[in-house]
């Protein structure tokens, strides 16, 4: 039996800008979504089913924003999401080709084969091109809370000078919410974790109990929280506040520091759609012939060098392992420090963008699930919860207000 002490609540920001052109198939900016899709939202969804049919139980939070899932319930992108794949199985059946007397590059040409296809068989066959429903499923089964964001991720120390705009953002965001999911959201991300107290009203009136915001948002509360970020806060108007643990957050975010940049991950910057003669990959990049990222990536980090070697599945998977215990180890440590001195369980927020894990840092996904397992199985003194679930067993929370904030390069 663990001896449980605190809380992690792990809490992933999934959101794009909505992009849509039916007039035209050739905007580049619908490959974002497509990207994200393959990079990120399918891996996260398949490493969480994965934990499920494991019988390993988890809490996540996600935020799905009303433009995301728009998008992703709209039919054109849909069928633009498929040939946007069969055109990379194209690539990477050519790419097999090419790489076979390389004997490490055709494994990775094999391997990126393997993605693709399988990202078309789960995305058209499993899930009926509806990703949507996954999610859903997985929050109906206990492992996910997903909350809901702004209308349009507008940000509301802006648009709070008309605060009309502020409620219509709020109205908006539960709406779509409920109609994707059945149910009305507990939960809201500010866009741009953007607090301003004005907004408080409006949450309420929606039925939103909570909001995640950065970390000098609570510090700098009034009157000063007595366990810091450790531990959520509550407004006069009943909303309350879970802040970004920043030692957890550098250790993810940093790209001096934190994992992303170890030298045995794939390296983001090296790319064939760049890189691949020009005539053999034209008919792969935008369609006026600019260069653009093809997700086939051959190369690690490797080190502040522009040799790069050749990336390694296994090496970066032994790595992302090693990093999950570590992660894993860094909280234990933290929560048995901070419960020495506090009269209720220390809670560790750790807010991400959902892009962050798989888009950028493409070994993300898999450390999240090797994570969750050695929590599950390891010895560890807290477990994974949701801000819903704190505010459940712990109602008792200290009344202060949330400083006027934002998270971003100057947290202004």
């Amino acid at each position: 039996m663990k001896n449980i002490k605190g809380y992690v609540s792990f809490v992933l920001h999934a959101h794009l800008p909505y992009i849509h052109h039916p007039e035209n198939e050739n905007y580049l900016e619908e490959e974002w979504l497509f990207e994200a899709i393959s990079e990120t939202y399918l891996p996260l969804l398949l490493n969480f089913k994965k934990l499920e049919e494991e019988g390993v139980k988890f809490r996540l939070t996600m935020t799905m924003t009303p433009p995301l899932l728009n998008m992703l319930d709209n039919q054109l992108l849909q069928e633009r999401y498929i040939k946007y794949l069969e055109k990379h199985i194209e690539l990477c059946k050519k790419e097999v080709i090419r790489t076979k007397e390389d004997a490490r590059l055709n494994r990775l040409s094999h391997y990126y084969l393997e993605r693709y296809t399988n990202d078309l068989q789960v995305f058209r066959d499993v899930y009926q091109c509806n990703i949507i429903q996954g999610f859903k499923h997985l929050q109906d089964a206990g492992f996910l809370e997903i909350i809901t964001c702004g209308a349009t991720h507008g940000y509301f120390p802006i648009l709070y000078v008309n605060e009309k705009t502020v409620r219509a953002q709020i109205a908006v965001g539960v709406q779509t919410y409920e109609k994707f999911f059945g149910r009305p959201p507990r939960g809201i991300w500010l866009p741009e974790c953007g607090y301003v107290p004005e907004a408080d009203k409006y949450l309420r009136e929606f039925g939103i109990e909570f909001i995640i915001t950065e970390t000098h948002g609570v510090l700098y509360a009034n009157p000063t929280p007595i366990y810091g970020t450790y531990a959520p806060i509550v407004s006069p108007d009943n909303i309350v506040a879970f802040a970004r643990d920043l030692e957890s957050s550098r250790q993810v975010w940093s790209s001096i520091s934190g994992y992303p940049g170890d030298f045995n991950y794939r390296e983001f910057y090296r790319d064939i759609g760049y890189e691949a003669d020009y005539d053999y990959i034209k008919p792969y990049i935008a369609s006026n012939g600019v260069r653009v990222n093809t997700g086939i990536k051959y190369h690690r980090i490797t080190g502040k060098t522009d040799q790069k070697d050749y990336y390694d599945v296994q090496w970066a998977k032994d790595s992302a392992e090693k990093q999950a215990g570590h992660f894993m180890d860094c909280r234990t440590e933290q929560i048995e420090n901070l419960s020495q001195n506090m009269k209720v369980p220390p809670m560790i927020t750790c807010p991400y963008d959902a892009e962050l894990y798989g888009h950028w840092w493409y070994e993300g996904p898999y450390w999240l699930y090797i994570l969750f397992k050695k929590i599950y199985y390891d010895d560890c003194n807290f477990e994974l919860i949701t801000p819903s679930d704190y505010i459940d067993r712990h109602p008792n929370i200290q009344v202060s207000t949330p400083c006027r904030s934002s998270w971003g390069a100057n947290r202004i």
